[in-house]
């Protein structure tokens, strides 16, 4: 009788293993929807640094999909669009999300940024818990707060902390009357 030979099984096909999140995302990602997104895509670059990762404008200019790179963090915006249930801050009448951007050089970049055109919500100062912080509102209606971690001295945060209890005592922010209303670029 023939002696059978042994042959490995043939190896099963690989499928291609496809990464469930994209090369150079996080778990989240702030998607902004925004009434004159392009715009926004520009002022973005000058006041911030971003840079363009991708854009699909529709043939009227308004983008369906855009994302852009501000340091090592992605940001998605689209322009709002009739019948969609998500609205841009200026047709909502508010916001309720604050984007929050750490740098080495806080001053550099707010500074950047109030020049683009960015409006001074809370003004940048060190505060209680050990950063030089600041908020602005970007002109598509948007909170932008900013940051970097800074030596303060245990006498110059106790100061700072009384002072900012002593304001949230009496129901006050400190931005409270400095946060420009939404209006539309």
């Amino acid at each position: 009788m023939p002696k059978k030979s042994k042959r490995s099984p043939k190896p099963a096909k690989k499928k291609a293993k496809v990464n469930p999140i994209p090369a150079g995302m996080r778990t989240i990602t702030p998607h902004l929807v925004i009434k004159g997104a392009s715009q926004a895509l520009e002022f973005y670059k000058k006041a911030f640094g971003a840079k363009e990762l991708e854009k699909s404008p529709l043939p009227d200019g308004k983008l369906m999909h855009a994302s852009i790179k501000i340091g090592d963090s992605v940001v998605m915006m689209a322009d709002e669009f009739p019948g969609s249930s998500m609205k841009a801050p200026d047709s909502a009448g508010t916001t309720t999300v604050t984007i929050h951007i750490y740098s080495k050089n806080v001053d550099q970049l707010w500074q950047r940024a109030v020049d683009a055109g960015a409006k001074v919500a809370m003004p940048l100062d060190n505060q209680f818990w050990g950063e030089r912080f600041g908020q602005l509102q970007d002109p598509f209606g948007h909170q932008w707060s900013m940051s970097q971690r800074v030596k303060m001295s245990p006498k110059e945060m106790k100061e700072k902390e009384q002072q900012a209890m002593a304001m949230f005592s009496q129901g006050e922010h400190p931005s409270k009357n400095e946060t420009p209303q939404i209006s539309a670029p």
